[in-house]
């Protein structure tokens, strides 16, 4: 049962996913569908490829992801078929795999060239899953298209460590659905430049002195509940993927807010960790 997946940034209010997925039952009745995520900002090369970096590899070998975000076609937005890490992957050459690869090595890319099979403005349901079918039915890579090595290059603003390597400055790649703030400081980074320093973490008027593990090894569950500081605690942990994430304890953006809304925290807003 071929596994296909969907990264989009179509959302759920239209009617792009429903048709996309009846598509690919039409094009393999057997395959499983899952979404990844349908709710990637409009656009954002970054945040898709955060979002794809830490799913796909969950998914067993030979899954097609399939990326329909920034996905027109056009002269400066072709359409490529990437293997990497025994995985296929179907999008736009616009940045996101480069993103996804972060360094490393792809196996095979070709540039698909099946567009006359196209008859809409639609590329994602008209030509990717067709690669898709391509693929779940054993094709090589190369009938849908043509190997290349043009791989267009993004690179994600990295945190920068000053000369005296007593300040790192990272900055905010991804809100979650919580209104989670995620940096681009990894965990193991950060504790090969701290060493045994204490620190403190500047996100614009609020500070940390700690980052815990997980959102409940914030809270000291000795205390009796009613006099505990526990929903809308403010704290910094490593997050699943490992990155230094910015939260409040069970937020609710909706009701009370979150570290995105009430710190004033937006896509690549500067964070600075001081060493002390």
């Amino acid at each position: 049962m071929p596994i296909i997946t969907l990264t989009t940034d179509f959302g759920t209010k239209d009617y792009f996913v429903s048709v996309i997925k009846a598509s690919i039952y039409k094009e393999i009745p057997n395959a499983n569908v899952i979404d990844i995520s349908n709710s990637i900002s409009p656009f954002n090369h970054s945040e898709a490829a955060y979002i794809l970096k830490n799913a796909y590899s969950a998914f067993p070998k030979k899954s097609i992801h399939i990326v329909g975000v920034d996905s027109e076609f056009s002269p400066e937005n072709k359409h490529i078929l990437m293997s990497f890490d025994d995985h296929y992957f179907i999008g736009a050459n616009n940045g996101i795999f480069s993103l996804l690869l972060d360094g490393k090595k792809y196996d095979k890319i070709v540039e698909i060239n099946i567009h006359e099979l196209s008859v809409s403005s639609f590329p994602v349901l008209d030509v990717f899953v067709k690669v898709a079918g391509h693929l779940s039915r054993k094709g090589n890579m190369e009938i849908v298209g043509t190997e290349t090595k043009k791989l267009k290059e993004i690179v994600n603003v990295n945190p920068v460590l000053n000369e005296s390597k007593t300040q790192l400055i990272g900055s905010v790649i991804y809100i979650d659905n919580f209104g989670n703030v995620v940096t681009n400081i990894k965990k193991k980074y950060f504790l090969d430049v701290k060493k045994s320093r204490k620190f403190i973490i500047y996100a614009k008027s609020v500070k940390f002195h700690k980052i815990y593990d997980s959102y409940s090894e914030a809270i000291d569950f000795d205390i009796p509940k009613s006099k505990r500081e526990e929903e809308g605690k403010k704290i910094a942990i490593w997050n699943s993927a490992g990155y230094l994430e910015i939260a409040i304890y069970k937020s609710n953006p909706s009701i009370v807010g979150s570290a995105n809304s009430l710190f004033g925290l937006e896509f690549r807003t500067t964070i600075t960790v001081e060493f002390l």
